[in-house]
């Protein structure tokens, strides 16, 4: 007879059990191609499957066009569908180098201010300067930089260096982004302000971050930057993971400090800059996707802070863009609205957790 043998239990780590056979990153990955083709199949205009892979196909190859529907999708659906995938992946990427570096889950884009950076650098372009386009796009992208680079020089004594703990670290380059961001604030607050009702409601929708002006040249751009990152954050991963550690733990490992810390700023500023350029500052993306990935996936993992990036982008576009109108009367509102309304409750739900766990 053959032996029997008990069923064995599933694998525990720490108070976690890992349910084998089951990667939540795939689970992820599976649900963002999910999304995907919902937002370009489905919503106030529907697409079969079939005539979706044959729009495609005739675009790609100069074939006959279906009228209207050939329009509708390549034009507006799929740019619409690739951008907040892209722009969703570069923001919870963002978010998630600056938690996980600095140890801090305030420590993201929207909250140390470099997307108020490019928000301000945008509205001078489009009021003092009369921009549009690609030159709001490149005013931001130099905004978020210079932004970035300032909160770096007052910052480096300590958040950067690495001659500060930790937590102290952290809390030095938040403290300096929140300064700058309420400054910067006032500056866009000051501009719209002097602009007349027509400009000022061309910057107001870039403010909130939006999707509407989304095309395949933005889409290309944005393309080839992530082609250039991502490689460059699967090289700085195992520093990165180093530096969780602790600043002495990682110089005892071997890493450099201080040449890690500056281009894991570089590579998550840039991320941030060229997300905000594509799309506008679309509110608490960097900030929500890590800390859900984390608790998803069960530890910190930039592949599903990408992820989550880009379901939040994907499912908040979708609500805004076609279920919002059927709410509130024909309104279509800018996807920066949606994200920035489930974070506001996110961070207290943050806050209040933390204050349970101090007790």
């Amino acid at each position: 007879m053959a032996a029997i043998t008990a069923p064995q239990e599933p694998k525990v780590t720490g108070q976690r059990r890992e349910r084998p056979g089951l990667n939540r990153t795939a689970v992820l990955a599976a649900a963002v191609v999910l999304l995907f083709f919902v937002s370009v199949l489905l919503g106030s205009y529907t697409v079969t499957i079939p005539d979706f892979f044959t729009i495609v196909y005739n675009h790609l190859t100069g074939g006959r066009k279906i009228p209207g529907a050939s329009f509708i999708v390549m034009e507006n659906k799929l740019p619409r569908a690739v951008i907040g995938t892209m722009i969703g992946l570069a923001f919870g990427l963002a978010g998630a180098l600056f938690q996980t570096m600095l140890r801090n889950p305030l420590a993201s884009p929207d909250v140390i201010g470099i997307s108020y950076g490019a928000s301000a650098a945008a509205v001078v372009a489009i009021v003092v300067f009369g921009a549009s386009g690609a030159g709001v796009s490149g005013a931001a992208l130099v905004g978020a930089l210079a932004v970035a680079a300032l909160i770096y020089a007052i910052s480096a004594g300590g958040a950067l260096r690495g001659t500060s703990r930790g937590n102290a670290a952290g809390n030095r380059l938040v403290l300096a982004g929140v300064g700058i961001a309420a400054a910067l604030h006032a500056v866009v607050n000051f501009l719209m302000t002097r602009a007349d009702i027509r400009t000022a409601a061309d910057a107001l929708v870039w403010l909130n971050g939006s999707l509407n002006s989304a095309n395949w040249d933005r889409a290309g751009v944005l393309f080839l930057a992530l082609l250039i990152l991502l490689p460059a954050v699967a090289v700085i991963a195992g520093p990165l993971r180093m530096l969780e550690l602790g600043d002495d733990a990682a110089a005892g490992l071997g890493v450099k400090v201080n040449a890690s810390r500056l281009a894991l700023v570089i590579i998550a500023v840039t991320f941030a800059a060229v997300a905000t350029a594509a799309a506008g500052p679309v509110s608490f993306v960097a900030f929500l996707a890590g800390p859900i990935a984390r608790r998803f996936a069960g530890k910190a993992s930039l592949p599903a802070s990408a992820l989550v990036g880009a379901l939040i982008v994907l499912a908040a576009d979708y609500f805004a863009a076609n279920l919002a109108p059927v709410l509130l009367d024909g309104t279509v509102l800018p996807v920066g609205v949606i994200t920035g309304a489930l974070g506001a409750p996110f961070l207290l739900w943050l806050l209040v957790t933390a204050n349970r766990k101090d007790a």
